[in-house]
């Protein structure tokens, strides 16, 4: 059997598939597929080939792929046509997993414009900020969020709202989704660049804000192709268990807001795969469309693969057609690796490390591999390097812990707007991810911290300062210390110890209730500690949360492994 190195080596040499080359982008020279398609919707365009094959599934409503490029081309030519969308106009798209999100997204880049999809999540506050940072000319929603924006659009005046009738209503102000994909096709070639920007996906800031990470075309693109890779040196490695070649069909657990759902949507494009889409997150609603739609492909943060697990015990679903289950969004627990390797016979597991700025591209692993080295996220591949540094920006050798970085080109360009912000996080175009971690002298990564004071609920980044600056809000409160408390399900989940002013006081209900027009439901705390007497605090006056927290998990009884 060939070795790892030797499968890359085989798949990515001359005159083969994934043939490597270098180019220069954004001035530094890169590792890059010499057959990279020019731009991203020049991949997509390929996928018109599967004409009547099954794309989309939705409750119970099926689209081809011809279907959804004559919606998404028509859409397309009314964008132009009607609401003068531009090449390189922004175009947001804020609605839950719907087959609309797709065809949106597609009918988007047609046009050479930049896709900005909007947390689902976000409040109507969240949501209006992203627009207007965005600059966007359009968004198109769902019922539920084209009411949030409207209710929110005074500083908005000029952006045009198209909803889609998800509930049977259109409310007021907006523009029937139905109305802008009905009519004729006529779709005027748009000359794109393969370094012009994509899309904009946010992701939480230091500062509290969401950043705009922009993607280009050869960001995307080379992203996907990594993924196409990896898929294929994982075939070589680890072949399906015993099953014969049967046509994949992928059940999308996570958002299409987040980048590991939006590439897990392009790359059905991309294989014919047909996707099922949940509105939202349901074990026992996964376990019966594994069964109805003879899904091959699970992807999802690993909470939903723990999910899949726990209610497959009380469940008479028939799995068996799952050949691989895994994703990304947040570390891996070992003991999730040895469940899903010896409860789920059929289907091999395998997990990746990625982030919002490598477009979910990063090292990965999978199969036997993942068996014998259940802690680590994997190895990279050519088009992306990996390196570990200093504080003080030195490259540290195999076993030593720093600095997660990423450099090649799947990396995002920057923040938008954000250009200080690009320039502390992509020194000389490497990735600080603020992750921290270590290679072994075999080149498998190891996370062990996070540098960044973020939390990571099932897959959702919660940003601590975010968190506090909503809690400072309160009049009750004089010092608040937010961070995550482990939990075996979830990774972690939000908790906060509050100082309360003196003559004043604070319950769980009442903070929890102010919360929730400020934040979106996954960053409110759920865990609170309560005090008079001040936050402790260091040599520079700093608040400690480290031991904070350490007291907090020893005080409430909270498990730590």
């Amino acid at each position: 059997m060939s070795s790892y190195s030797e499968v890359v080596e085989q798949l990515t040499a001359p005159g083969q598939r994934f043939e490597l080359t270098t180019a220069t982008v954004r001035g530094r020279v890169m590792t890059v597929f010499k057959n990279t398609p020019t731009s991203l919707n020049q991949l997509l365009e390929m996928a018109r080939g599967y004409a009547g094959a099954p794309f989309l599934e939705y409750k119970y409503r099926s689209l081809s792929f011809e279907d959804v490029f004559r919606l998404s081309d028509t859409l397309a030519t009314s964008l132009a046509k009607n609401f003068d969308v531009r090449p390189g106009d922004r175009v947001a798209i804020a609605m839950r997993n719907l087959p609309e999100w797709v065809i949106c997204f597609k009918a988007i880049v047609s046009l050479g414009c930049v896709v900005v999809p909007l947390n689902a999540w976000w409040t109507a506050e969240e949501l209006t900020y992203g627009l207007k940072d965005s600059g966007a000319k359009v968004v198109i929603c769902d019922t539920e969020r084209a009411r949030r924006v409207i209710g929110g659009l005074q500083p908005l005046s000029e952006l045009q709202v198209i909803a889609v009738p998800d509930d049977g209503s259109i409310p007021e102000g907006a523009i029937d989704f139905s109305d802008v994909t009905e009519g004729p096709i006529d779709l005027q070639s748009t000359e794109v660049g393969i370094d012009d920007d994509v899309t904009i996906l946010y992701t939480s800031g230091t500062t509290g804000k969401p950043k705009g990470a922009v993607s280009t075309n050869r960001s995307t693109v080379s992203a996907l192709l990594g993924f196409a890779l990896r898929n294929s040196v994982n075939e070589a490695l680890y072949p399906s268990k015993d099953q014969p070649s049967t046509p994949k069909s992928v059940l999308i657990g996570v958002p299409m807001f987040h980048i590991t759902g939006c590439i897990v949507m392009l790359t059905s494009f991309i294989t014919g795969a047909r996707l099922s889409l949940m509105h939202h997150w349901d074990p026992a609603d996964a376990l019966e469309m594994i069964e109805r739609n003879k899904i091959t492909n699970f992807v999802g943060v690993p909470t939903m693969s723990w999910d899949i697990l726990e209610a497959a015990k009380y469940s008479t679903y028939d799995i068996s057609s799952l050949e691989s289950i895994g994703g990304g969004g947040s570390p891996v627990p070992p003991k999730l690796v040895d469940r899903l390797s010896g409860e789920l016979r059929t289907a091999t597991p395998g997990f990746g490390y990625g982030l919002t700025e490598t477009n979910a591209f990063g090292p990965g692993i999978a199969g036997e591999e993942l068996r014998h080295k259940p802690s680590s996220a994997g190895r990279s591949l050519p088009i992306m390097e990996v390196k570990i540094v200093s504080p003080q920006g030195e490259t540290l050798p195999p076993g030593t812990s720093g600095e997660i970085c990423f450099y090649g080109a799947p990396v995002v360009r920057g923040y938008w707007n954000k250009e200080a912000e690009t320039e502390s996080s992509f020194p000389q175009g490497w990735l600080r991810t603020g992750d921290v971690g270590y290679l072994d002298e075999d080149g498998y990564l190891y996370l062990e911290d996070r540098i960044k004071d973020v939390i990571i609920r099932g897959g959702e980044n919660v940003y601590s300062i975010e968190v506090e600056g909503a809690i400072y809000e309160h009049r009750a409160v004089n010092e608040v210390a937010v961070f995550g408390v482990p939990d075996e399900r979830l990774g972690e989940r939000v908790a906060a110890w509050i100082s309360v002013k003196n003559g004043e006081t604070l319950s769980e209900e009442e903070i929890s209730e102010f919360l929730k027009t400020r934040l979106a439901y996954f960053k409110v705390p759920e865990f609170y500690l309560f005090s008079k007497e001040p936050l402790i605090r260091g040599a520079t006056g700093k608040i400690q949360k480290r031991e904070l927290k350490a007291r907090f998990i020893e005080q409430k009884g909270l498990e730590t492994s």
